[in-house]
Formats: structure tokens, C-alpha cells, sequence
């Protein structure tokens, strides 16, 4: 989709787990739908509520918490704000009570088992993820909104699909990789600067930079949190939480009492590459299993992926002595502008092209970022893009159960390994002579999203989803 306005803020965003596509969609979807009875004075003139979750919102929802999402999303409630461990208890209430507050403002009765329809038979066309919102009036008469969350968080409907984003004027206006090149080239800025640049469309650079550190907060107390957690990730498969033993382990009593000494006690391990390996994965590891328990993570660019950027951001912060507030700010930046380039020229949602859009395009933002901050050329920041996605190419999306745990979890910390590789691939390269661009290998990603299987789309119908027992323990 060319002539699409992506802000940083598009791509980041502060949610709660497990899916961006399957749990943040939705939830915005259901607060859009609160939006059009509000503005339509119909609130207090609703009589019941119907939901229809369609195609892999319904082979998948309930393991990614989409039947959650939408239940908060109506009650009024922010996945920004809300209190993550409020999340089972007011769900578990609505359906105990058989009530349900819309807006925060004003209760319908509701029942769980049939005003929430998974429709597992039934797709349409226009994307996978598809829900429809029926609320029915005292009155007799109905009113009806269909929406598509077309991953990353991103929800449209279809006679909006363009407008949704903000029409805004940008000073280098970006929509393949030999544009971003192009004005690189003309103004000489580094590719973080560029969007630094363009952001300034939207809000001032005060309130960008504002933005972009709160983002990392979010991300510095996920990764934090998650390497201080035990216990059992929820959903049944009986996964156990390894990025705090991990953590014990690796520290080897020594001590700390917050994020920043946390981060010294790591760097006072030195840096043998086992031990730099070792804790890229406990990053990512600590991310995704914050995420799988319906934890506050940032969506990078969707919940899935969620830990490969922040768990290269962290290593760069911690083994290259640079938790520094601009560098996270040209980190930031930078994986934005790429994340945007394959949101345009193909997708970043499993449910439509399986996990190189997710895993793939997260590793891509990771690499070119890190690039960029090692002191790469714009030509190296690419090259890092295209070398990480290349080697995600044709990456299936099978979550066992539905959830967002096996292979998901690991699969970051792959991810996260892969975009370190590339970037270090890329420094050591002369771009000059690669063989493959960042558009072509967008393009390709994309080719294949469209020949692959529907099973490997995120529907839990392929791949390891269906020749793995529940019943086994994780291996």
C-alpha cells in the first residue's frame, strides 16, 4: 500500500500481550465501535451486543486472548493504561455476572457462550483477521461495523483503509528502500535523521523524543520485569518461564537493586561470546514470556516479534556501553523507518504471510538498526535489513494451541541472533557488491506470503501446531 504516512509511533506501540494482531487489534476495534455509538447517540439505546470473530480470530482467538481483548476494548478499558493484572479478574467477571459495561458508562447483559460467536468456518476476503461488532437496539433496529486487524496493531475497515492513517505531508516522503536511499544520497542525513525529520509532520521534535523514550521505558521494564519472573506461562501447554533462572545463572550472585545495576552486574561478566549469546536469548526470552502472560510489552513491530528488537537493543546497550538517550533514539528511529518499508510494500501479519512477516521483519528492523548505530553507512543499514530477512524467508507461522508461546518464544531469540549476524555481516561488506536490495527481498517476502499455505498462516491448522501433543511437556 504505497502513499502511507507511518509514523515511529505506528510502529511501536505500548500494548498487552500476546498478539498485536490478534489481542491490540481487536481491542482497538472494539473501542472504535464504542466511538461510532457514541458518536451516533446510540449508546444508551443498546439492548444487546453481538461479536463475530472470523477466520484465524477464531481458529486462534482464544489462545492469543482475542475474546479478552474485545470484552476490555467494550468495557471502555485502554491496553496503554489498563492494569495488566486486572485482565483475568474483569473478564472472569463479565462472564460470571453475565454483564457487560460499554464505555465504562452503561451495562447490557451479555453472555459468554452465545454473544461471542467464533465463526472457525467462516473468512472474508479482505483480510483474515476480520470481526464484526452487532449492537442491537431497544428500538428494534441493529447497527453493524466490520473490522480488520491487519497486523502490528493496525486495524481498518475496508472503506478506510488509506485514510486511516493521518494524511500528512512529510518533508522525504518514504515508500520503498531506493527512496529511503535516494534521500539519503540528496541530503547527506543518516537514515535516523531522515525520520527524525519526518516526524516533525506530526509533532514537535520535543514531543517525538518525549515519545520515543517512553516507548524504550516500556521496553526497559518488559525485559526487566521478564528476567525476574518465575513461574508458568498460562494457556495450558504448561511452559515454564526460563528467563530468570537464566538470568540467576548468568549473574552468578552477583548483586544489584535496579535496571541500571542490573546492567552492570551483566557487563562485569565480560564478554565471552557465550555469555554475550547467552543473554541476547534471556532478553528476548524475558520479553516474549511477558507477553505470552499478558504482560505490557511494545509492540515492534507486533507482539509476536515483540522481543527481537528490544533483545538487540539491550545488548547494544549493554555490551557496547551505550545506554545513551540518543543512541536509543537513532536505534528507534531507524527500525521504524524499515519496519515501514514492509508494512508498505507487504505485511507484517503472520495471518498473511506466516512468520517472516512477523520473526522476518522484526530481525530486519533489529539488524538495520544496530547497523546504524555501530557507525554503518546507509548503504550497510540496508544491506543489514535485506541479509536478515533474506534468511527468514518463507518462515511459517504454526503456534501450538493457538498460543503465543511454542515456537513463538524461541523463535525471538533467533530472531534476535540472526539480526546481530547480519549487522555484523553488513559492516563487514562493501554494499556496493551485494547481489540482493531491501526491495527486492521485500518483494519476494511478499510473493511468498501470497503461495503459502493457509495452514501456515497463523491458523494453528500446520506445521509443529498439529504434530505436537498438547499434552507434552515442552522440550
Amino acid at each position: 500500500m504505497v502513499n502511507e504516512r507511518i509514523s515511529i509511533f505506528d510502529m511501536f506501540k505500548v500494548g498487552i500481550g500476546p498478539s498485536s494482531s490478534h489481542t491490540l487489534g481487536p481491542w482497538r476495534a472494539a473501542q472504535r465501535f464504542i466511538e461510532v455509538l457514541k458518536t451516533r447517540e446510540m449508546l444508551h439505546r443498546v439492548a444487546g451486543i453481538h461479536i463475530l470473530l472470523y477466520g484465524s480470530l477464531a481458529k486462534t482467538g482464544v489462545g492469543h486472548g482475542t475474546d479478552i481483548a474485545v470484552l476490555l476494548g467494550l468495557s471502555g478499558d485502554d491496553p496503554v493504561t489498563f492494569d495488566v493484572h486486572q485482565v483475568i479478574p474483569k473478564v472472569q467477571d463479565i462472564k460470571s455476572s453475565g454483564k457487560l459495561g460499554l464505555g465504562g458508562e452503561y451495562v447490557v447483559n451479555f453472555s459468554y457462550e452465545t454473544d461471542l460467536l467464533f465463526l472457525y468456518a467462516d473468512s472474508l476476503p479482505f483480510h483474515p483477521n476480520a470481526l464484526t461488532f452487532q449492537a442491537f437496539l431497544k428500538d428494534g433496529t441493529a447497527v453493524s461495523e466490520t473490522y480488520y486487524s491487519i497486523g502490528g496493531g493496525f486495524v481498518v475497515q475496508e472503506q478506510d483503509t488509506v485514510g486511516v492513517l493521518q494524511e500528512v505531508d512529510l518533508a522525504f516522503p518514504v515508500d520503498t528502500a531506493q527512496e529511503l536511499m535516494m534521500w539519503c544520497m540528496r541530503t547527506g542525513l543518516k537514515i535516523s535523521e531522515l525520520v527524525m525529520e519526518n516526524e516533525l509532520a506530526w509533532r514537535s521534535e520535543e514531543e517525538t523524543r518525549n515519545g520515543i523514550m517512553q516507548i524504550f521505558y516500556a521496553i526497559r521494564d518488559c525485559i526487566y520485569k521478564g528476567c525476574h519472573t518465575t513461574g508458568v506461562l498460562p494457556g495450558g501447554l504448561h511452559v515454564e518461564r526460563r528467563a530468570a533462572k537464566m538470568n540467576r545463572r548468568l549473574l552468578k550472585e552477583r548483586t544489584y537493586h535496579d535496571y541500571e545495576s542490573w546492567v552492570n552486574a551483566i557487563r562485569e561478566g565480560g564478554k565471552d561470546f557465550d555469555y554475550i549469546l547467552d543473554w541476547v536469548s534471556c532478553f528476548a526470552l524475558a520479553v516474549n514470556e511477558e507477553n505470552a502472560s499478558f504482560g505490557r510489552v511494545v509492540t515492534a513491530p507486533t507482539n509476536g516479534a515483540s522481543g527481537v528488537i528490544p533483545a538487540v537493543l539491550q545488548y547494544y546497550i549493554t555490551f557496547h556501553d551505550s545506554n545513551n538517550e540518543n543512541k536509543i533514539m537513532q536505534f528507534i528511529a531507524t527500525a521504524s523507518e524499515i519496519g515501514s518499508i514492509f508494512k508498505k510494500g507487504a505485511t507484517i501479519s503472520a495471518a498473511m504471510g506466516g512468520c517472516q512477516a512477523e520473526i522476518g521483519v522484526s530481525s530486519a528492523m533489529a539488524a538495520s538498526a544496530l547497523t546504524e548505530c555501530l557507525g554503518g553507512s546507509q548503504r550497510q543499514v540496508l544491506m543489514a535489513a535485506e541479509i536478515a530477512m533474506e534468511h527468514h524467508l518463507g518462515l511459517t507461522c504454526d503456534p501450538i494451541g493457538g498460543l503465543v508461546q511454542i515456537p513463538c518464544i524461541e523463535r525471538n531469540t533467533m530472531g534476535a541472533v540472526k539480526a546481530i549476524t547480519a549487522a555484523q555481516l553488513a559492516l563487514n561488506s562493501n554494499p556496493d557488491k551485494a547481489k540482493v536490495s531491501l526491495d527486492a527481498v521485500v518483494s519476494t517476502m511478499w510473493e511468498t506470503a501470497q503461495d503459502m499455505n493457509v495452514k501456515y498462516k497463523e491458523t494453528a491448522d500446520g506445521g509443529l501446531a498439529i504434530k505436537v501433543p498438547l499434552s507434552l511437556p515442552e522440550c
